[in-house]
């Protein structure tokens, strides 16, 4: 996220209207919902612990119990079970 001052982006008119309600502040003007990108999608992230609960589903369904998931992923045995609980 980036500043921008507003005299610099916005008409004049629409600043002057901006103006009644924000002064001096701060303010985030959010993209369009159908412009927002999903948490993890630019690094990769998103994938990365998908691909990572979906071995811990695996190994589970194999017989490995939840203390060692827990222990071998460095995860609490709560994130395990909603991980090889949760209905796909």
């Amino acid at each position: 996220m980036r500043y921008m001052n507003a005299h610099d982006v916005l008409p004049e008119e629409l600043l002057k209207e901006v103006q009644k309600y924000v002064q001096g502040d701060l303010v985030y003007i959010p993209k369009p919902e159908k412009q927002r990108l999903q948490w993890g999608l630019l690094t990769g992230e998103r994938q990365r612990l998908q691909e990572r609960n979906k071995r811990i589903k695996q190994h589970f369904l194999q017989g490995t119990s939840l203390r060692e998931l827990a222990e071998q992923y460095h995860l609490s045995i709560e994130t395990i079970k909603k991980i090889v609980y949760k209905k796909e």
